[in-house]
């Protein structure tokens, strides 16, 4: 950009230029006709410093003038209109309304009040030692998915969780007594204290972990158990997490569905089910479903979604599944599961070998309590035709439709007991008495 000065000792202008881009900038001064030779002088120091201050103006980059220009448009235009709306003859205590006492709580509302701040300390939250939160660009805490929250187990500092919330720290196969996360525990003067949590035990298949830390006796509020076999669908239901980081927040709604397959992040289906329609977002995994009387009826597992938030449909691994696993696990370090020591075809293999009701046996080990009973494999013959081996209908008048059924169905024996089978031999239909082994 060019400045032109333009100084006159009579009435013709004299024109300074100074160079600022491609435009150029002129500056006219008409000095008085009158002016003597001192005062011609001092008009020229004044076109000097003129043309200094301007070049001072104008190193400014047209990108700055634009977005001045802008802004002093944007300001005059919106904001200054917005200032000038206020009413000076409108005293503040005339446009304040009436602030009414808040009053007492319906009966309703103060039973699920109470129910809150009664198990509130009960829950934990947890912290993969593995995942860590971080801080964004705009100040808010970002929760990796793999943290969660966790229950109060018993006075001895155990915490139940679920396998996917330390799943990160799980997959690098940690021992026994190793530190597998952080818990946050919420002390009575309401400040949340952090504790080491210690890996017990854990098992994938029903999604269920066991962690302990050495936390004081006064801060263990141990979680209290309800009985999930008498639950009715439309009961309310209560459901106490941490989502997305917030910790300690409430869900209310009802059960909507019992015994539903629970297809698990740990990529396992755990049957049983409780479905809800209280939120349940990421963050509540590990935390208590608690029925009315606020007796944890759930562990909040898993929610069916396509945007990976609440959509109506949570599910809940049932309390009478975790009274079978979590002692096991505190005791064992593992769960000690009963089945038939034999390989049943997947579903989609069973389907497609036109097996549309029952568990195919695949495969018999030699010895095995299968092998004993006589149940007969799957194999192929001398043209390489498939044979299809004993097709297990029903144990102990149970049905059996899939492998799946067979699956939940060995969930209610123990090592050990005897079960009666009923078998598809080819066109036959044959009964088997099988003792249960231990599944590793």
């Amino acid at each position: 950009m060019q400045l032109q000065v333009m100084a006159s000792t009579s009435s013709s202008p004299v024109t300074v230029t100074k160079q600022f881009g491609r435009r150029q900038m002129v500056l006219a001064f008409n000095p008085n006709s009158h002016q003597t030779s001192s005062s011609r002088s001092e008009d020229k120091q004044t076109c000097k410093m003129q043309e200094i201050n301007t070049s001072l103006i104008f190193l400014s980059s047209r990108r700055k003038l634009l977005a001045s220009s802008v802004l002093g448009f944007f300001w005059n235009s919106r904001y200054l209109s917005a200032l000038a709306l206020g009413d000076p003859t409108v005293k503040i205590e005339d446009v304040t309304p009436q602030i009414l006492p808040f009053g007492a709580l319906f009966p309703s509302e103060e039973r699920i009040v109470q129910l809150f701040e009664t198990n509130t300390y009960a829950v934990v939250n947890i912290f993969d030692v593995t995942l860590r939160p971080q801080l964004n660009v705009t100040g808010v805490v970002e929760i990796p998915e793999g943290n969660g929250s966790g229950v109060v187990w018993d006075n001895s500092g155990h915490i139940v969780t679920n396998y996917h919330v330390i799943g990160s720290a799980l997959s690098r196969n940690p021992k026994p007594g190793e530190i597998v996360a952080r818990v946050n525990i919420l002390a009575s003067e309401g400040v949340q204290k952090n504790f080491e949590g210690k890996l017990i035990g854990a098992d994938r298949a029903k999604d269920l972990a066991v962690i302990k830390v050495d936390a004081p006796l006064d801060i263990l509020r141990p979680i209290k158990v309800g009985k999930s076999s008498d639950l009715k669908v439309g009961q309310q239901c209560l459901a106490i997490g941490n989502p997305f980081g917030f910790d300690h927040t409430l869900t209310v709604g009802v059960i909507s569905g019992l015994n539903r397959d629970i297809f698990s992040k740990t990529g396992v289906t755990i049957g049983g089910g409780i479905q809800t329609d209280a939120a349940i977002n990421p963050g509540n995994s590990g935390g208590p479903m608690l029925d009315s009387k606020g007796n944890m009826i759930g562990i909040n597992t898993a929610i069916f979604t396509q945007t990976g938030t609440s959509a109506g449909v949570g599910f809940a691994i049932p309390s009478s599944t975790v009274l079978k696993i979590v002692p096991q696990l505190i005791q064992l370090g593992r769960v000690v599961r009963a089945g038939l020591d034999i390989e049943i075809a997947p579903d989609l293999v069973a389907n497609q070998l036109n097996v549309r009701n029952g568990a195919l046996v695949l495969l018999v080990p030699a010895n095995s309590q299968g092998a004993k009973a006589g149940l007969v494999p799957t194999k192929r013959g001398f043209a390489g035709n498939i044979i299809l081996g004993d097709i297990i209908t029903s144990m102990d008048n149970k049905p059996i439709r899939s492998k799946s059924d067979l699956l939940k169905t060995l969930d209610d024996y123990k090592v050990g007991d005897s079960v009666k089978l009923k078998l598809r031999r080819e066109n036959q239909d044959l009964e088997i008495n099988v003792v249960l082994e231990e599944i590793k």
